[in-house]
């Protein structure tokens, strides 16, 4: 194969693509797996942080520990696919994997638990240089459409499993060491992608980035972060706080200014026209719901086990195993519905069946046994199969080819982004609804303030105290737990089916698959040609697609 000429379309993409891209492709997989692991392996590792962490962290912390990875990663990935564009992909999934590893064994060891969220906060940095240059250098490698569909769909099922496989891998660590063992399995696979990618991954940017504008990226980040700590801060101190208020309403005016900034950009961070396109922004938005929904869920039926059943982290690992079984059984079929069904209606489908799950989580109590649990997170796999299949293939194929970078980082923003409201907005009802509802006994209340705060802390507080007011104190706050947690899978499961009408009106005219046959090409420039549909921008039209469903 000839060496790659950088700005060239048709020297960056041969024939088939790089000669090497299925080996490239596993340490990009690898690279992706890890870090959706690290969005939800922290699940399983609360309880025992918990215990072991001097001072114990308040709950407001806790969530801070769960969420600030997921968010500072949502909030640099779209500069972080400029930057890749700009410097070479290649090179930043190199860094990031040195910086991922180094913010692992930080966090390993932190003694408190402002330095384990300042470690968790270095993690996102590094999860969001590798995360989106993952997709865009797929997309480079794969000149073929059908093999680059295959390659996203084994890239997506690597990042719906990673959130699954979290608590499995989490499990025995934490039966067996201490909390921060679960983050140091990070290192030799990021060792991995760090040599994979030396050796294996090729180079590319794109010839004509344009400027990054800093303005926009401040915006982006202070608006995040600041509408998820007013989310946050409001379950502890209320609503009304005045502190809570006006950092809510700087985060809300920053993302308004940044999106009216971004239309006024010649290069944009965010390219607001892209969400012009129905079918894409419709996969975004069920993208970002799913992982919202799925990941905040996880989180509660993880506490619900080790909390309310005392069951050890290898056991509610195990426990958690259907969806990510599931997910996998599921593909196939899955794979033969999408041309019957069309993309939009499978999305549809999975989304109804994810909010069914939310509906059936809400009849576990403290006397249910497993078999409550085990059909809904049933139907959590299967649905998850449903969307994941489709709406990374739809966000990727709906957006020009010029705008890779931008388009992955959107998509990749999107899930991540999702995860973590999902664990801020759920852990936030959780909370609001749990101290709303605790009884922390008289004599109790003195000694043990933070025991309102969280059922980890209010079983801590009984652990120490009277037989007598420890069982009324556990009483009171495993109920309160588990009315916090029905009311968080109901909010989910109404989201979800408001989604889940909307999904099918924005992807109703989709082509039903992508990728059959060769695209046509423009003889001059070598990419893809695009067809338009009336009134709106459409999905690239490839020849040989089935028939739109609708």
């Amino acid at each position: 194969m000839s060496a790659l000429t950088e700005g060239s379309p048709e020297a960056s993409i041969p024939a088939k693509g790089h000669a090497r891209r299925w080996s490239a492709l596993s340490v990009l997989c690898v690279a992706a797996l890890v870090i959706s692991v690290d969005l939800t392996v922290l699940q399983l590792a609360i309880p025992s942080l918990t215990e072991e962490l001097n001072p114990v962290p308040t709950s407001s912390q806790i969530l801070w520990i769960a969420d600030i990875y997921g968010l500072v990663m949502a909030g640099l990935l779209v500069t972080m696919g400029i930057v890749g564009d700009r410097v070479g992909r290649k090179k930043l999934l190199v860094s990031g994997a040195v910086v991922f590893a180094g913010a692992s064994a930080l966090i390993a060891w932190a003694p408190s638990p402002e330095l384990l969220i300042a470690g968790r906060a270095l993690l996102g940095i590094g999860g969001a240089t590798i995360y989106p240059t993952t997709l865009s250098i797929i997309r480079d490698m794969f000149a073929d459409p059908k093999e680059r569909t295959a390659a996203v769909g084994i890239w997506t099922g690597m990042v719906s499993g990673g959130t699954a496989l979290g608590p499995i891998i989490g499990g025995p660590l934490l039966d067996n060491f201490w909390w921060g063992s679960v983050f140091l399995i990070n290192l030799p696979l990021m060792a991995v992608v760090f040599l994979g990618g030396l050796f294996l991954v090729p180079e590319s940017r794109n010839s004509r980035p344009g400027r990054l504008d800093l303005p926009s990226v401040a915006l982006s980040i202070v608006g995040i972060m600041g509408v998820v700590y007013a989310i946050q801060e409001s379950a502890r101190e209320g609503f009304g706080e005045p502190k809570i208020l006006a950092v809510g309403a700087v985060g809300l005016v920053s993302l308004l200014l940044f999106v009216w900034r971004q239309g006024r950009l010649e290069t944009p961070i965010l390219d607001v026209s892209l969400f012009r396109n129905r079918a894409f922004s419709g996969a975004f938005a069920a993208n970002t719901v799913t992982m919202f929904a799925s990941v905040g869920s996880l989180l509660l039926v993880s506490q619900y086990l080790q909390f309310v059943h005392d069951w050890s982290p290898m056991r509610a690992a195990l426990a958690l195993l259907p969806p990510a079984i599931m997910g996998m059984i599921s593909a196939p079929f899955v794979g033969l519905l999408i041309p019957r069904m069309g993309q939009g209606r499978v999305v549809a489908l999975g989304l109804g069946l994810l909010g069914l799950a939310m509906f059936l989580y809400s009849f576990t109590d403290v006397d249910a046994g497993y078999q409550a649990l085990l059909i809904p997170t049933i139907v959590h796999g299967i649905a998850a199969a449903c969307i994941f299949a489709c709406t990374v293939d739809i966000i990727i194929n709906s957006a020009p080819p010029e705008k890779s970078g931008i388009a992955s980082g959107i998509a990749t923003t999107g899930g991540e982004l999702g995860a973590a409201m999902g664990m801020a907005v759920l852990g936030t009802i959780l909370n609001t609804v749990y101290r709303d509802n605790v009884d922390v006994p008289a004599g109790l209340r003195d000694k043990a303030p933070n025991a309102g705060d969280s059922l980890g802390a209010a079983l801590q507080v009984a652990a120490q105290g009277p037989k007598a007011l420890a069982d009324k104190l556990t009483a009171s706050a495993t109920s309160a737990f588990m009315d916090g947690m029905h009311a968080a899978v109901l909010v989910n499961a109404g989201i979800l089916a408001t989604v889940c009408a909307v999904t099918l009106i924005a992807l109703r005219d989709l082509p039903k698959t992508f990728g059959h046959g060769e695209p046509s090409q423009d003889p001059k420039t070598g990419e893809n040609t695009e067809a338009s549909g009336a009134g709106e921008q459409s999905v690239r039209a490839m020849p040989g697609d089935s028939p739109v469903d609708g």
